[in-house]
């Protein structure tokens, strides 16, 4: 019987740190699909002078429109478009309207601030992320989880050091407040649409937060670009390789909206936060190569710091308020572990990482 319970957990130990594998290199797929996004922009504006944030995003919401809306609306019964708009029509149109304004925020913040500054601003969607998990979604956290949050953004400070020593100062900045101030506010709307998503894809599903956000998207992103970017397309010089480049950022867009509500149900939408501080760094060691960037010890010193900080965040479980059991577990982990069923009656119900073994709580039913 000992040998037995050894090897559980021992394959329990292996199980866990396979999870915990899994999750820091899904986040960091997420990264790399950033890092494209970031690098596609980069040649569209710099080269090219193709200015058209909201036309760029617009594509997106169009990708996501014609494969999910077009999902739900063929779908039957309750997970139907038109029964989903009939409930909750409203809702996902503020989230809509939230997801376009951020990604618009932190673009325009490029014209009037630094890019260190707008690196390390970015940060502030991590407290907003936690503070309405917190409040609205009832995770509570341990204190490994604050340490590894803590260490992340000391590596973002790394980064932000070594831009400022190796003179990466991308940006005007002649209007730095204006531009901070944008970054601030592209970090909280990111944060209320990140948790907003972690609480559809567990408690409604991911086809139908894709498919709401693709039609409120494309509408008044294409309201939007009507109004404010009409000319800038008019001056954009068509060729095959802006259009290419322009593929390439949809691709990658698209990418990232439809595999990060998958990260964010196995992880969590803090955790996904904190992976994508590494997007930068992926940036960047592409451009040492396609845009002569000056390379710093500092960058693989931020790298490495942000990945321990993201191992010691997700090497242990969050749990949720309400639960009783999951509450018990959490303040005594030698005491039995319970498996939180898949369809309870909690709302939300969240575990990040494995909770471990099922115990037989109840007996068997034999059926004959």
């Amino acid at each position: 019987e000992n040998e037995e319970d050894a090897e559980g957990e021992h394959g329990g130990g292996r199980r866990e740190r396979g999870e915990l594998l899994l999750s820091v290199a899904l986040g960091q797929v997420l990264s790399l699909l950033i890092c494209g996004i970031g690098l596609t922009s980069k040649y569209l504006s710099e080269d090219f002078h193709a200015n058209t944030p909201v036309f760029q995003s617009f594509l997106n919401y169009i990708l996501l429109f014609l494969v999910y809306t077009t999902t739900l609306a063929v779908r039957q019964g309750e997970e139907n478009l038109l029964a989903i708009l009939k409930r909750r029509w409203w809702k996902y149109m503020i989230l809509g309207i939230i997801d376009i304004e951020a990604n618009y925020l932190v673009v325009k913040a490029y014209q009037y601030t630094t890019l260190t500054s707008v690196q390390l601003l970015d940060c502030f969607v991590i407290p907003v992320v936690i503070l309405l998990s917190w409040f609205f979604l009832l995770v509570r956290y341990k204190a490994v989880h604050f340490i590894g949050i803590v260490v992340c953004i000391l590596g973002m400070g790394c980064m932000a050091g070594a831009d400022v020593l190796v003179g990466r100062q991308q940006g005007a900045g002649e209007n730095k407040l204006i531009g901070d101030l944008l970054v601030l506010g592209g970090a909280t709307l990111y944060g209320i649409s990140n948790v907003c998503e972690e609480y559809i894809v567990r408690n409604m599903s991911r086809v139908e937060f894709l498919g709401m956000i693709g039609l409120f998207g494309s509408f008044f992103s294409g309201i939007q670009l009507a109004i404010m970017e009409h000319k800038e397309l008019l001056k954009v010089p068509w060729d095959w390789q802006i259009g290419l480049l322009y593929v390439g950022f949809s691709a990658c867009m698209f990418g990232l909206y439809s595999f990060m509500p998958v990260v964010i149900k196995k992880t969590s939408a803090t955790a996904v936060n904190l992976s994508l501080l590494t997007a930068d760094l992926y940036s960047l060691f592409c451009g040492l190569f396609l845009f002569d960037y000056k390379f710093s010890g500092l960058y693989l010193l931020s790298f490495f710091t942000i990945l321990v900080g993201l191992v010691l965040y997700s090497s242990t479980s969050t749990y949720v308020a309400q639960d009783p059991r999951v509450y018990k577990q959490f303040r005594n982990p030698s005491g039995p572990v319970v498996d939180l069923p898949a369809t309870g009656q909690l709302e939300p119900s969240v575990t990040y990482t494995s909770l471990g073994q099922e115990t037989e709580e109840e007996p068997h039913v034999r059926v004959a």
